[in-house]
Order: C-alpha cells, then structure tokens, then sequence
C-alpha cells in the first residue's frame, strides 16, 4: 500500500541507529505476555471485523495524500475542542457506527478495555469508544513502532497506575489489515491489568 510505503521510508533512517545498537536485550515485564495473549485472542478479531475495515478504507481514501500539516491542524483543533469542552469534531466520530462498535465491544469486556481506537494509514483516528486527548497518533509510538515500520508486532507500553481509577494500565496497539491481508491502519486499546 502506497501509504505504508511513504511512512516507512520517512522513518527508515532514523530506525538505523536503533537497529544497530550494542544494547542488550531486556526482559520484558510480567504483564505484557498476558496483555499480549488478550489482544490476540480478544481484540485482533474485534478490530478485523468487516466494520472496522470498511471505516479504515473509507478514510484512507477520502483522505489520500493528506499533509502532515493539516494533520497536525485537525488534531491541534480536535485537542483544543476536547479541552474547552466543546468536542465538535468528537462527537462527530463518536456518532459513526465503526465508533458504536467499538464502544459495545469495550462495555462487553467487562472493565478489562478501558479505551478502544481504530486510525487510518496517518494514524488519524477513525473510530473511537471514547473521547481521545487527540486525534492525530501518527506521532507517537503506538503508530510508529507498528505500522510506520511494517510491524505486524503488538506494541505494548509501559505500565502506569491511573491516578483517578487506581486501575494499572497499558496500551496496546497492532496494524489492522484488510481481507486481503494488506495494511490499511491500526487500533489501540487501553487494558486495565488488573481486569485480566
């Protein structure tokens, strides 16, 4: 896919330092084999439901060849929305049916999915089952350690005690692929630890 194509050479150079590094490997926290089993057994399926690709397709070609400005122009919009309440642009994806979907799958998980998001081959967001602080992932790990390097890979974060909830949480995120096996996005779910 063209887009995947464009990502992966932005990135490319800057991954070669990191490719060849002398550091050693580290043992990776207790959590992530079982956060990784969840999101393979559990969520991949969800976010390889004909609901999802379909949202994911649409997207990718309504927007083409967006930039990276206007990108970076929707989700400066969509934060400031989010942070002065008045949440146009998020109640937009929040009507579509790909982010109903995605909300009836987190209430079915019976708190172990705290947040479920789906974007587009940018890293825009799609689909939603609540309000994100932005709009825009294709800047952070959870699009750049996935589909940004053609990793068919779970990326999962670090562990961190929600302050309000006290629930342990972690992302994770993968690249969702269309029925011919092509990458068109990814999703991220937050999962409270504690829940699995």
């Amino acid at each position: 896919m063209a887009c995947w194509g464009k990502i992966r050479t932005a990135v490319a150079f800057g991954l070669i330092g990191c490719l060849t590094s002398n550091k050693p490997a580290e043992a990776e926290p207790a959590y992530v084999g079982v956060v990784r089993e969840y999101v393979e057994t559990f969520v991949r399926p969800m976010a390889e439901a004909p609901v999802v690709v379909k949202a994911i397709q649409e997207q990718n070609a309504k927007l083409g060849d967006v930039s990276e400005m206007d990108m970076r122009v929707l989700d400066e919009t969509y934060r400031a929305e989010v942070a002065q309440g008045g949440l146009q642009m998020a109640k937009t994806l929040m009507a579509k049916s790909v982010s109903q979907y995605l909300m009836t799958k987190q209430d079915d998980s019976q708190g172990t999915i705290l947040e479920f998001f789906v974007t587009d081959c940018h890293g825009l967001n799609v689909g939603q089952s609540t309000v994100t602080t932005d709009y825009w992932q294709g800047d952070e790990d959870k699009f750049l350690k996935t589909f940004a390097v053609a990793s068919r890979d779970i990326y999962i974060g670090g562990a961190e005690r929600d302050e309000s909830t006290q629930l342990l949480e972690t992302q994770a995120s993968f690249v969702v692929t269309d029925e011919k096996g092509e990458p068109i996005g990814t999703a991220t779910v937050t999962i409270a630890i504690d829940a699995l």
